[in-house]
């Protein structure tokens, strides 16, 4: 008989039964002296004590606009303190926190507050090229001439209060540092009332992830979800209260902010951010002055660290643990980090922003060799089963879809019953799209993809999202998106072009297309104009055709990885 490709996390540890709020109030009196956040580029460093107080302000100042439980409130903004506080004053109050990804544009802006109906936004001034008051500026003229918190937006119309973070006024916005004033005595009082009233089980969290179809998806997230995902991704480094983690990964994204930021205050230990985005050199002096003992990123990341000038100057010997996740890791780089930058116990985290995100991580003690060739093994109070294309559990060593079930897996995507029930079976397990193997000692490996998603430097990015938008331009008859292999990021962006009779374009007159509407990283880095696509007798695009020609044309060998 042999034996079926299912796991289960089985553990003595139980899951935290509390909501977020709940569990923060608790974490600051139990760790109230130890220095809670480093924010090295704002100069910011808060005691749990001192960042319970700032978050029970911005807590009771959201409560004062009148903003009530339930109600979704966006946050557009590369890594700050405001972005922290926020988390955590937002899951005081009840509301549902909306991630905005720093690269999106406008279009993009305006389906993610439009499709879960956020009443308020919060958001930087500006960062790197983008333009955030200008781009709202351009969606939403009515702020010019409106009184702040009471926009009446017509392409934007459930919005109505914008919250700017710095000191400069913005016509129509509210200032992000007003919401800060000291709460009166019976503002804290009605805080503590709602905190009694909301379940763990409510919604708290939205993160949108690009969609098959074109539009990304808003995989809605409970306290229960990340709070426990946190924990345990943070008992599987080992850490402890005291800790260090140095946290470049955006806090848009689940590394950051459930890995990263509830990892760090469900063991007492400290958030560092070294920068607003990533950028190796501050990440190099953050780890080396702050005394960092953990440090997170994907493979790209830490190549870039690894092959800074600076680097061999650095002091790194307090850093002890962390995760590498986000894409394949390079078995050379993993060896250069485990060595390099003592990082002993560094592990590999996989998973899914609809499975708040992490299913498999490799432990601390797991031989090297497991640590690349791997994901690691099931997390606790999680199962996994590989199934093929009839839904039957297949035998370990085959491969299949990898299907997981239990505490992590999301609520569902806000307002698509059908895209919901398309990921979430009845049985309640979430179909990942991905192909695995599980072997005998239950270690799980990545094999592919069963959908065509392409991973660039730990973005996933789906090609039918950029064939949506490019086949809005006039000139456009046809296009696929493919992603080709890139020794640097491991993917990169293909896209295949038919114009219509007539038309001429050129790759950059497609690509200016494109900027300022799309994230950056969804701009495709080559482009081809072809006649016709290769196709299957039925008339269905052979992508991987497009891809093998391209690895021909363009001299593309595939990222060694393990």
């Amino acid at each position: 008989m042999t034996t079926p490709s299912y796991v289960h996390g089985a553990s003595e540890k139980p899951l935290i039964g509390q909501t977020i709020g709940r569990y923060f109030d608790e974490a600051c009196a139990r760790h109230a002296e130890r220095e809670a956040l480093v924010v090295r580029h704002q100069n910011v460093r808060l005691t749990y004590a001192e960042l319970k107080h700032k978050v029970d302000a911005l807590a009771c100042g959201l409560m004062r606009l009148g903003l009530q439980p339930g109600e979704r409130i966006g946050i557009w903004s590369q890594n700050r303190m405001e972005w922290t506080l926020t988390q955590f004053a937002s899951a005081k109050a009840g509301l549902v926190l909306v991630n905005i990804n720093p690269a999106y544009r406008r279009s993009e802006l305006e389906y993610a507050l439009n499709k879960v109906g956020c009443r308020a936004l919060i958001l930087s001034p500006a960062f790197k090229s983008s333009d955030y008051l200008e781009m709202l500026a351009d969606l939403a003229p009515e702020l010019g001439h409106c009184e702040p918190g009471l926009l009446r937006a017509h392409k934007l119309p459930t919005l109505e209060m914008v919250i700017r973070m710095g000191a400069e006024k913005t016509p129509g916005m509210l200032n992000f540092d007003d919401l800060l004033a000291p709460p009166t005595r019976d503002e804290l009082t009605a805080l503590a009332l709602l905190g009694e009233k909301l379940q763990f089980d409510e919604a708290i969290n939205i993160q949108f992830t690009s969609g098959t179809t074109g539009n990304p998806k808003g995989a809605t997230l409970s306290h229960h979800n990340i709070l426990n995902n946190g924990f345990f991704v943070g008992e599987a480094i080992r850490l402890v209260a005291g800790d260090r983690v140095c946290i470049p990964v955006p806090l848009y994204h689940c590394f950051g902010m459930v890995m990263g930021n509830l990892g760090c205050l469900t063991h007492g230990a400290t958030m560092v951010y070294p920068a607003e985005a990533f950028e190796p050199q501050a990440v190099l002096k953050t780890l080396a002055e702050e005394r960092c003992t953990a440090a997170y990123g994907v493979p790209t990341m830490f190549i870039a660290v690894l092959d800074h000038p600076d680097f061999a100057a650095a002091d790194l010997s307090a850093l002890r643990t962390g995760i590498m996740a986000g894409s394949p890791c390079p078995i050379e780089v993993m060896k250069r980090v485990v060595d390099k930058m003592h990082m002993k116990e560094v592990t590999i985290a996989y998973g899914m922003t609809e499975t708040s995100p992490v299913s498999f991580q490799s432990g601390t003690d797991d031989p090297l060799e497991r640590r690349v060739s791997t994901v690691g093994r099931i997390q606790p109070h999680c199962e996994v089963k590989i199934i093929d294309n009839d839904g039957r559990i297949v035998p370990r060593g085959m491969p299949g879809e990898l299907c997981t079930r239990g505490y992590s897996v999301m609520l569902g995507y806000w307002d698509d019953e059908a895209k919901t029930r398309e990921a979430l079976d009845a049985a309640g397990w979430m179909h990942t799209g991905d192909l695995a193997v599980i072997d005998d000692e239950g270690y799980c490996n990545i094999v592919g993809r069963i959908k065509d998603m392409v991973i660039r430097g730990g973005e996933n990015i789906y090609p039918r999202e950029i064939e949506e938008f490019l086949y809005r331009h006039p000139q456009i008859l046809d296009v696929q998106v493919v992603g080709v292999p890139d020794q640097k990021y491991g993917e990169e962006l293909c896209a295949w072009i038919i114009l219509r009779e007539g038309a001429e374009l050129s790759a950059n007159d497609v690509r200016a297309y494109c900027q300022g509407q799309i994230a950056h990283y969804k701009i495709p880095r080559y482009i081809k104009f072809v006649d016709s696509f290769p196709m299957t007798v039925t008339g269905k695009i052979q992508k991987f055709q497009i891809r093998e020609q391209m690895k021909r044309e363009l001299a593309l060998d595939e990222a060694k990885t393990a």
